[in-house]
């Protein structure tokens, strides 16, 4: 019975949420893009920076550095690298999801990587 008594609020209260910043600022894209950096020596990473992300994301952007791990499909077992994490904060655009792409397959097709993951989420951002 919760389970419907919540669906029925998420409809009628629902609507009334969607697209609208309660707490001020525009709606805009968070894009987090996930690289592995293993073999992606600072001098390299710093290069694709300048020349294939900035372009695209030229309003700024963030770099955080971690480890992450993911399971091999190959091997099936699980891997631990150097990641970075650049976070986006970019408005709504036709293009956006291609410029994102282009990022991912530069990456890829440089540093011979597998994958380039991708989390969005529509959120309100001000600066």
């Amino acid at each position: 019975m919760t389970k419907w008594l919540a669906l029925l609020v998420l409809l009628l209260v629902g609507p009334a949420w969607a697209g609208e910043c309660r707490l001020g600022g525009p709606e805009m894209v968070r894009a987090e893009l996930l690289f592995g950096r293993d073999n992606v020596p600072a001098a390299s990473w710093a290069d694709f920076l300048a020349k294939t992300v900035t372009p695209r994301f030229p309003d700024g952007l963030t770099v955080l550095d971690g480890h992450g791990q993911w399971l091999s499909p190959a091997t099936g077992q699980i891997s631990r690298e150097k990641s970075t994490v650049l976070l986006i904060l970019a408005p709504m655009a036709a293009d956006l999801r291609a410029r994102l792409d282009a990022v991912r397959e530069a990456y890829k097709q440089r540093f011979h990587q597998q994958s380039v993951g991708l989390v969005t989420a529509t959120v309100c951002a001000d600066f």
